[in-house]
């Protein structure tokens, strides 16, 4: 495999680009532990609990996903220096460490994703436990009414 300047250099906007996404994931997390907190002060309930604890999960997660992805970036800088220095052995070394630790930081990223489907899970079933028994609101219903909707919208 050549290892020319362009292959290092290719991976700095997709990292510079989810170093952006990891950020607004961090952002909007604190933002919603903010609100949860003064929702907790004013009426503290279970579902508060819960959701600030995945909150707490997802933020360290994303904190490791920074830091892979910082390092990922890191490497490739160094990766490049290393190219011009002539050590094409040590350039192909960083630089398979690089994507490693670009890859571990996608799987955080997804290890996030599945805590924050679990967090609005929380939400829903807190949810759930106002609404009457009798009605099923699973998706196969929505389904049926979205059908239901676009005939009556068609025959008008």
């Amino acid at each position: 495999m050549d290892l020319t300047l362009t292959s290092p250099a290719l991976l700095f906007p997709a990292i510079s680009l989810l170093l952006v996404a990891y950020t607004t994931r961090f952002r909007t997390i604190s933002e919603r532990i903010r609100i949860l907190h003064a929702q907790f002060t004013e009426t503290p309930t279970e579902s508060i609990v819960g959701q600030i604890d995945t909150l707490r999960k997802r933020v360290y997660l994303i904190r490791n996903m920074q830091a892979c992805g910082v390092a990922s970036f890191f490497l490739c800088v160094l990766c490049l220096f290393t190219l011009f220095a002539g050590s094409l052995f040590l350039s192909k070394l960083i630089f398979v460490i690089s994507l490693i630790l670009l890859m571990i930081s996608l799987v955080f990223s997804f290890w996030e994703v599945l805590l924050s489907v679990h967090a609005l899970e929380l939400q829903l079933s807190d949810i759930e436990k106002h609404l009457p028994k009798k009605k099923n609101y699973s998706f196969s219903k929505s389904k049926e009414l979205t059908a239901r909707l676009r005939k009556k919208t068609n025959e008008e």
